[in-house]
């Protein structure tokens, strides 16, 4: 798999993809939240590619204090191949380049399947709630 930075013309596959991965939900525009990042640190937003199809993707942030990652995700006709972990290794490596001391992710906790992946790479939960509040309505 190739890694590369998002472009414009790879949106419609990339939402195609979180919907298949099941990522996306009523209350998050995926077409929002793509636009958002592109003023943020656009490298940081990058895709697979294999055989030239757009087989994965990831959005990777790092605001000062910490890195996350959202959005990683692999189609499922192309999972348990190491597509995500390699996807993982990059984003790690950007924000360690960056001087990014740690980097966060949430997970549902329902999810047992990725939280087992995470753990692989050497996550483990820490001990804090998850907070948020929506600031903008996208639907």
């Amino acid at each position: 798999m190739q890694i590369r930075a998002f472009q414009a013309s790879d949106e419609a596959a990339v939402v195609a993809l979180w919907q298949a991965c099941e990522l996306t939900r009523p209350w998050n525009d995926p077409h929002k939240d793509i636009a958002r990042k592109l003023t943020v640190h656009p490298e940081l937003f990058v895709v697979g590619i294999k055989d030239g199809e757009l087989i994965a993707s990831a959005m990777f942030g790092y605001e000062g204090h910490r890195g996350w990652v959202n959005y990683l995700a692999v189609s499922p006709a192309h999972q348990r191949k190491g597509h995500a972990s390699t996807l993982m290794r990059w984003g790690e490596e950007a924000l360690k380049a960056r001087g990014c001391p740690k980097i966060n992710l949430q997970i549902r906790s329902s999810n047992a399947t990725v939280i087992a992946f995470y753990n692989s790479l050497g996550y483990q939960q820490d001990q804090v709630v998850s907070l948020g509040k929506r600031l903008i309505a996208d639907i």
